[in-house]
């Protein structure tokens, strides 16, 4: 990675009352949210489509920005991650997991999500659900609003 460069990730917010919907990726820290890394030359909303269609087999747009996260890792040097409201799920019929990178998914409690997720995770959901709830984006820093 190129000093001074962060990488984007773009990741989508599906709500059902007071639930998120998570996906178990078969890599990395288990729970995340549909989403994954922005290619060069890709739009972080169209990163977020082309996700949900691999991971999930089906097409959803980006509505609304709820999250900017700055959040460096020591590990994997500093990235940019986004979180888009993307509307309703639909038919959860309809949903095919990419099982090379997803072998499942559920609806989880936001009151819970930190009992699933690693804690920055956990962070960025709650304030992506918030910012959902009263249409106000949230900018973040590490999953903490500035303040």
């Amino acid at each position: 990675m190129e000093v001074g460069r962060a990488r984007s990730a773009a990741g989508a917010l599906f709500v059902r009352g007071d639930e998120v919907l998570l996906v178990h990726k078969t890599y990395g820290n288990g729970w995340d949210l549909p989403g994954g890394y922005v290619e060069p030359g890709e739009a972080p909303t169209a990163a977020c489509r082309r996700e949900i269609g691999e991971e999930l087999g089906i097409d959803r747009v980006a509505h609304r920005l709820l999250v900017h996260d700055w959040a460096p890792n020591p590990g994997e040097g500093d990235k940019v991650l986004y979180v888009f409201e993307c509307g309703e799920l639909g038919d959860e019929r309809a949903i095919r997991v990419q099982e090379s990178e997803i072998d499942g998914w559920r609806w989880v409690a936001i009151d819970d999500v930190a009992d699933v997720v690693i804690p920055r995770l956990a962070r960025r959901v709650r304030q992506a659900h918030l910012a959902h709830g009263d249409g106000r984006p949230r900018y973040l820093e590490h999953g903490r609003p500035l303040g």
